[in-house]
């Protein structure tokens, strides 16, 4: 039987309400070895990730790892956007090992978890696997993280596809959470914040407004 097409958008599309973002140990320590991705770019996605999960309200968990002894504080590009909010320190590499995150994870009761974090293989991997084990779905923003060389970063990468881990990027993250340009309320956040930190992307935007007041929808601003 032919199946009937609906606009009904697929079930495996994120939206601002159905998950839990984990951000983890964007610190300075472990930035220094990290070779996969520059430094200016790692910040920047991570930037483009925290000013969208905070825009869109999308519940966030922010955490470090021996913040004061080893690691360093957390980007300024990922705790800006959350004023306020209490860093949850760890002593485990493990996010997923670590009770006072547990705590906050349980008490936001989402089954969905999307995951940024610095070292792909050691930040990223852990939860990943430790929550899909335990029945979450699991999302990776892939470009949002580095490693100590391509190998590691893409080997960890695939691992968790192997284990059923869903691989995105910082961009489509914030594209996927607007959906239609015609959501108005959220617009000029989205093409905002795609301006600032969105690469080339953003100067089209910069351009084609500028230069012919255009928009992606006649129900947005310009």
């Amino acid at each position: 039987m032919t199946p009937q097409a609906t606009t009904t958008p697929g079930a495996r599309l994120l939206n601002a309400n159905d998950h839990t973002l984990i951000m983890i140990d964007y610190q300075s320590q472990m930035a220094f070895a990290t070779k996969s991705i520059s430094t200016t770019e790692l910040r920047n996605n991570a930037g483009l990730v925290a000013s969208a999960a905070a825009g869109f309200g999308v519940s966030t968990i922010l955490t470090t790892v021996a913040e004061k002894s080893f690691s360093g504080p957390m980007f300024s590009e990922v705790t800006a956007p959350f004023p306020g909010t209490t860093l949850l320190d760890r002593t485990s590499m493990n996010t997923w090992e670590d009770e006072a995150v547990i705590a906050q994870v349980n008490a936001i009761g989402k089954g969905r978890i999307v995951l940024a974090g610095l070292w792909t293989s050691v930040c990223i991997v852990g939860p990943a696997l430790s929550a899909l084990d335990q029945g979450f779905e699991v999302y990776v923003i892939t470009d949002a993280s580095g490693d100590v060389s391509d190998e590691a970063h893409e080997r960890a990468v695939s691992r968790m596809i192997q284990a059923g881990a869903q691989p995105i990027t910082s961009l489509q993250y914030l594209l996927e959470l607007q959906r239609d340009w015609a959501r108005g309320e959220t617009y000029d956040l989205t093409t905002g914040i795609a301006r600032e930190l969105g690469g080339a992307y953003g100067l089209g935007i910069t351009y084609a407004k500028s230069m012919f007041g255009a928009s992606e929808s006649h129900a947005a601003t310009a």
